[in-house]
């Protein structure tokens, strides 16, 4: 009885503190508004208070298309009481274009580890000196070079596409207006374009053969930091940590604590497991480079430019630099690139009309034995790059919209002051389906992205970001996407489970795509 008697003043003194903190000084700062933030539109009734209806609006698994919803009739949502979203494409010069004022928020260096990479760095001079040791890894000039890495896999791809195909399907069947047999459906074609891009990344940054795409499996060797080793899925181990940031980030003050308490669920231990492993996967990729560098190999790769500049002088970075490095390109340099194709496989599949005109885009360039098709014959094709644009601009791979400070002395978006040091974003999805930039966003109309109503477009697609920030890997990325596209609606056929059948997808940092299964054919050319 004493003991209990002894335990009430504090649990009494801990609800109070909890009430206080939690639930009264929220509302008196919403009603003291000292940053003018209450004559914008709340997200939800509590949202200019908390940060909790985001979360639970990300735990849905499509933020994006809810605040598009929600943008319709409201320009700018306050999201949180520091956070506002935008819905006019015109906010993007304004947020994220090459002289804005912006800088990266603090989710940024609260989800960081112990070294930045160049996508999470946000002082800009750490960010300039970054981009230039990095610039001539990713520089266009390097794509010539890496071309022949990146045909090996297309490849590989089209070895095992050989083995599962037949021949030419009925023309009702490739049209997708027949469902092929169930037992047919030999390809996930999601798993593949993974194995793809991660086979292709990996020798790209590291000159090194992961074999996804032989073994048609992600298992791989990951290695702790005591040098111990052991086998693990590395698919398994790459989306977890995305959805976990997605649910729980977005009240900055308390996300370092509540990445540590949400362990206690099972549901988000797991995560945390899978995350451990990529962790691991990363250190072991970087290990095994790092003995082949010091073993005097000069290899052509990503690697090489962040231990030389093209003057073979040292860039003397950090170890734990070069792995964040090292983290990041195998993650969205592997990720998004892999969205993209599969997306854009799915679009071409139930807009038939499209894939036929794309084909005969194709077939009029590359020679009918050709197997791989070369970039310089395919990559100035308007029709194809038109068609991967138009799927990046529907789905982007990076759907939601990346958090940007304004200055502490604020700024003006779209005409009207912002306060400062206030988190302001526009989510790709949300700026890809404004009537006002695209007409009829939710149709796949690639024949929009040609000529000059193309170019008046281009302010306003942001699937590789924009400004000073955007996506240094995005040649890599078309070249990936070019070149295994054109390959695969040159070579085959293709056809989705049912004609109403509809990818699954799933909303974290990225947007995660379910599996794919696809019945496999080859094309008759003379037909």
């Amino acid at each position: 009885m004493w003991s209990l008697l002894s335990i009430a003043p504090y649990a009494l003194a801990l609800g109070l503190f909890s009430l206080l903190y939690f639930f009264v000084f929220p509302f008196v700062e919403y009603i003291r508004d000292p940053k003018g933030l209450r004559k914008y539109p709340n997200m939800s009734a509590f949202s200019g208070m908390s940060a909790v209806p985001f979360m639970i609006l990300a735990s849905r698994g499509f933020r994006s298309k809810e605040l598009h919803a929600m943008h319709k009739t409201k320009p700018v949502i306050r999201t949180g009481p520091n956070m506002l979203s935008y819905g006019d494409a015109r906010a993007i010069k304004d947020i994220y274009g090459h002289n804005t004022k912006c800088i990266k928020d603090p989710s940024y260096v609260i989800t960081a580890g112990t070294h930045y990479h160049l996508a999470d760095v946000v002082d800009k001079p750490d960010h300039a000196r970054k981009r230039k040791v990095l610039s001539s890894a990713y520089a266009l000039k390097n794509l010539e070079t890496w071309e022949h890495k990146v045909s090996d896999k297309v490849e590989k791809v089209v070895a095992h596409f050989d083995k599962v195909c037949t021949t030419e399907p009925s023309e009702v069947v490739a049209a997708g207006k027949v469902a092929p047999d169930p037992t047919d459906l030999t390809v996930d074609f999601r798993a593949w374009t993974n194995f793809f891009s991660l086979d292709a990344i990996a020798d790209i940054g590291l000159s090194e053969k992961l074999g996804f795409l032989d073994t048609g499996s992600d298992v791989c060797i990951a290695e702790r930091k005591d040098g111990s080793t052991y086998e693990t899925n590395l698919r398994e181990a790459l989306y977890p940590t995305a959805r976990k940031q997605s649910l729980i980030l977005w009240n900055y003050e308390w996300y370092p604590i509540l990445n540590k308490l949400v362990n206690v669920f099972p549901y988000f231990n797991r995560m945390q497991q899978s995350a451990n492993n990529w962790e691991n996967i990363v250190w072991r990729r970087g290990m095994q480079r790092l003995r082949r560098y010091e073993a005097g190999e000069k290899l052509d790769d990503f690697f090489q430019a962040l231990m030389e500049d093209k003057n073979s002088r040292a860039n003397n970075l950090e170890w734990g630099e070069i792995v964040a490095e090292i983290n990041i390109m195998m993650n969205a340099g592997s990720v998004t690139t892999a969205i993209a194709i599969a997306n854009v496989m799915y679009q071409l599949l139930r807009n038939q009309e499209c894939l036929k005109k794309l084909q005969e885009e194709i077939d009029a360039v590359m020679d009918e034995d050709e197997i791989v098709a070369p970039y310089d014959k395919v990559k100035h094709l308007p029709y194809l790059r038109a068609c991967l644009d138009e799927s990046l601009r529907i789905f982007p791979p990076t759907s939601h919209g990346l958090p940007r400070e304004t200055p502490p002395e604020g700024m003006e978006i779209l005409g009207q002051w912002v306060p400062g040091n206030t988190s302001v974003s526009m989510s790709a999805y949300v700026a890809h389906h404004d009537e006002r930039a695209f007409p009829k966003s939710d149709q796949y109309i690639p024949e929009r992205w040609l000529g000059e109503e193309g170019k008046t477009l281009q302010p306003y697609f942001v699937a590789f970001s924009a400004g000073a920030r955007s996506c240094i890997g995005r040649n890599i990325s078309y070249l990936e996407q070019t070149k295994i596209l054109a390959t695969l609606v040159h070579r085959y056929n293709f056809a989705l489970p049912s004609p109403d059948w509809e990818l699954k997808r799933l909303e974290t940092m990225n947007m995660i795509l379910g599996g794919m299964p696809v019945k496999v054919w080859r094309r008759n050319h003379q037909a």
